[in-house]
């Protein structure tokens, strides 16, 4: 069920915001592809949004996954009112299970990999196939144990050691590869406060974690990854449905592992009883700039703009090389 946070959030939905709810711009520290960094911020109705670098400004709520907009029409008044800084365009969505779109304004579907929760027992024998539940009744007869874990000293040994396996995964290189025990414990436990460690042991030692968020109307899978020396045990399925008993438990009634795509992590979420489902995200343009590149869709970086005949090349060759590199 939602907790007191989102309940006052949905309630203060229709509250106009005073005229001075545009605060200054500020930075503020992050971590950019696994690394630290700074990133310019703007708080408004005390919710801080991020402006992205680039030539064109765009504007979005920093922790979109775990809140809304509070009140977009006097957001957008606040930016326009913003002495010295105008954002070219503002972005924000609406969370699950809110689908239906209800503002005016310019909107593109995003699709994300959502689990609908009913009971353990209905994912267990209908949201997913024989295989996976062979994949998760052969782990456990092999001793991987699943369970909640803290995020103490132990844990965090566990996680560097899985993290520095290898400078490869999933073709491209690994973010969190070559670091320390206490790099690692300084930059995961940012939002403890939100997140509950999971973790999979084999005979004592953790060889896969989750950290699962509570996003408030739903759950969240944050990091999940396990080792590359145990890939036989399905560690990640089992941890899959240790989150879905957690789901279960915590009331939620989605359980979201964050976008959908088309290659094999989309293919390990379809198996564990994953759908792709389309949530809007409305564009504002707040400059003759913002205006043009929503007009000819660059709005999403010049990346999206290299068609998908050339970048199925690209990736492949980038899994080459990175292959290589992982031998």
């Amino acid at each position: 069920m939602p907790g007191p946070a989102y309940t006052e959030k949905k309630e203060m939905s229709d509250t106009p915001l005073p005229r001075s709810a545009g605060g200054s711009v500020f930075s503020k520290e992050t971590l950019i592809n696994g690394r630290p960094g700074r990133i310019r911020c703007i708080e408004i109705g005390g919710q801080v949004f991020e402006i992205s670098p680039g030539p064109l400004t765009v504007v979005r709520l920093e922790d979109e996954w775990f809140e809304d907009v509070s009140n977009p029409h006097a957001v957008i008044d606040a930016l326009r009112d913003t002495t010295g800084f105008t954002p070219d365009l503002l972005t924000f969505w609406q969370r699950m299970p809110d689908v239906e779109p209800k503002y005016p304004f310019a909107l593109e579907w995003e699709d994300i990999a959502v689990l609908p929760i009913t009971s353990y027992d209905h994912w267990w024998r209908n949201q997913i196939k024989s295989r996976t539940r062979n994949l998760i009744r052969k782990s456990e007869k092999e001793g991987l144990i699943v369970k909640e874990a803290e995020f103490d000293d132990e844990f965090v040994r566990g996680m560097t050691a899985i993290f520095n396996e290898s400078p490869v995964r999933q073709g491209r290189k690994f973010w969190h590869y070559g670091k320390d025990v206490e790099t690692v414990k300084k930059q995961f436990s940012r939002f403890l406060f939100r997140e509950q460690m999971i973790g999979a042991y084999l005979e004592g030692e953790m060889i896969g974690f989750m950290m699962l968020c509570d996003a408030g109307r739903y759950g969240l899978t944050g990091q999940i990854i396990s080792s590359t020396r145990h890939r036989d045990k399905a560690t990640n399925n089992a941890l899959i449905a240790k989150a879905v008993e957690i789901s279960v438990s915590r009331g939620w009634d989605h359980l979201i592992y964050y976008f959908w795509s088309d290659d094999s992590l989309a293919e390990f979420k379809r198996r564990c009883g994953f759908e792709k489902v389309s949530v809007p995200r409305f564009y504002v343009p707040l400059t003759w700039k913002g205006r043009a590149a929503l007009r000819l869709g660059a709005h999403h970086g010049w990346r999206a703009l290299i068609p998908e005949a050339v970048k199925a090349p690209l990736k492949k060759a980038r899994r080459y090389w990175y292959g290589l590199q992982d031998r």
